[in-house]
């Protein structure tokens, strides 16, 4: 997707207006239009001209709050995307006064298209080639640019299929946007990894034919107001068969999305590095996919955690925390103001909240907890606080190993999470992205597929932490 801003409309485009108030319209013809419907309640105009669309109008519901609005002028966008797909048009200037930025977030999201892999069918795909926004400052115009494409390169990873998305390519991947937008990227190989004893990583690995990698992503500008770190964890399960605990097949065809957490970390560093954040963030990537290899662990193995901690694997598609144990215990070597991990970690997340929110638990202080929610809500990237009692440790308790992989049929998303806080020594967060980082069906600004959810929501919260 590529976006244009001018300071004018272009004529060859479809005009697009979204106001609070159905007398602000510059254009009068789509002013008069929305007038006239406003008495029966209707918030949205557009007309075409020969069978083309040719402008569109939407009035904002009033809202009780500055997040409210920016929700449904990020809906308004929405709208948008779905007529110009419809009448397959490329192009379009866009005017929205003082909620340009959040019409054209909801546009560029809703419009997003995976063509990567398109054959034949390439030359048919629909895609909005530009977007003229007008009235951005050059700052608004560089942060919309650079947070769009940071969810958009999100998205692509995602819906990759693992034919073409090796741990090995994810990294390879990372050290390119590295390249581009200004962070650092060293990959570990399996050499490297074994040398560390990640035994987590190393023993999902243990089924695949392909090696696993280790990513470290690290933005640190000379100017960063922090002194430590905050640390990202993206879970990077390239592809899930469950292992030898084997999924259902209705379940694994979508299992392409089990790194969306990655995704969300890569995405996250390139948002922060693109718009030059003073601050320092480094990125923590353990990848692998989880196959029922010849050699692959088995349901009653016990592996050694790189910190010393060993597991009795019960089942072995619970392997997420597994490989993201290693990655918290490596953490501490940075001694982290913060670290929190983003995981496609446990259907019990999803069952209990749907793709509405991410489930989020941990032991950071209420400090964190409020601005995340703040993030949440600027965002509409939702968060639900889940219960993170010591109790629940109990139900992980292992007879034959310090600790057991999964906790029982109860509170599973809140098990997993208990289970990783066990290679902390640091504040942490949990975020169990499993509801909303991959869509069966369009829902909110988002169509099938990928979402990058994560993305928009710690680069938010990264914003405000820098300043």
């Amino acid at each position: 997707m590529k976006w244009t801003f001018s300071s004018s409309h272009r004529a060859d485009t479809v005009t697009a207006e979204v106001r609070t108030s159905a007398q602000d319209f510059s254009s009068d013809s789509i002013s008069h239009a929305i007038i006239a419907r406003a008495a029966r309640g209707v918030k949205t105009w557009y007309q075409h001209n020969q069978g083309a669309l040719d402008a569109f109008g939407r009035v904002l519901d009033p809202k009780d709050s500055a997040q409210e609005m920016a929700h449904d002028a990020r809906k308004a966008g929405v709208e948008l995307a779905g007529l110009l797909t419809k009448n397959k048009w490329s192009q379009v200037s866009l005017d929205a006064g003082a909620h340009t930025f959040e019409v054209a977030e909801g546009l560029a999201l809703a419009a997003y298209r995976y063509t990567r892999l398109l054959g034949k069918k390439a030359k048919d795909a629909w895609t909005l080639a530009e977007i003229h926004v007008v009235g951005l400052t050059d700052a608004e115009s560089k942060r919309l640019t650079t947070l769009m494409a940071a969810v958009t390169e999100a998205r692509d990873l995602i819906n990759t299929p693992v034919l073409d998305l090796t741990a090995e390519d994810l990294a390879a991947r990372a050290e390119e946007l590295g390249q581009e937008y200004g962070f650092k990227v060293t990959v570990l190989n399996q050499a490297k990894i074994e040398s560390l004893k990640m035994g987590g990583l190393l023993g999902v690995n243990k089924g695949s034919v392909d090696p696993a990698t280790f990513s470290i992503l690290e933005y640190s500008p000379s100017n960063a107001v922090n002194s430590a770190p905050y640390v990202l964890v993206g879970k990077g399960v390239v592809y899930d068969t469950g292992g030898l605990s084997l999924k259902p097949s209705n379940s694994m065809d979508t299992m392409k999305c089990d790194m969306s957490g990655a995704a969300a970390v890569i995405g996250t560093l390139c948002a922060i590095a693109g718009q030059g954040l003073p601050i320092h963030v480094i990125g923590l990537i353990p990848a692998t996919d989880n196959r029922p290899g010849g050699n692959a662990i088995t349901p009653g193995d016990v592996i050694t955690i790189s910190d010393g901690t060993t597991v009795e694997v019960l089942n072995t598609d619970a392997e997420g925390r597994l490989i993201l144990a290693d990655a918290l215990h490596y953490a501490k070597k940075y001694k982290p103001q913060l670290v929190i991990d983003l995981a496609t970690l446990t259907g019990a997340a999803a069952r209990a909240i749907g793709p509405n929110a991410t489930v989020a638990m941990g032991n950071a202080g209420r400090e964190v907890w409020e601005q995340l929610q703040t993030s949440a809500a600027n965002t509409h990237e939702r968060l639900v606080e889940f219960p993170f009692w010591d109790e629940y440790n109990d139900l992980l308790k292992s007879e034959i190993a310090d600790l057991k992989n999964i906790g029982g049929a109860e509170a599973g998303a809140i098990t997993a999470g208990k289970f990783l806080e066990h290679f902390t020594d640091y504040p942490y967060v949990h975020l169990d992205i499993a509801g909303p980082a991959f869509l069966d069906s369009p829902w909110g600004y988002y169509g099938k597929g990928g979402t990058g959810v994560g993305v928009r929501l710690l680069t938010d919260f990264l914003t405000h932490a820098a300043s």
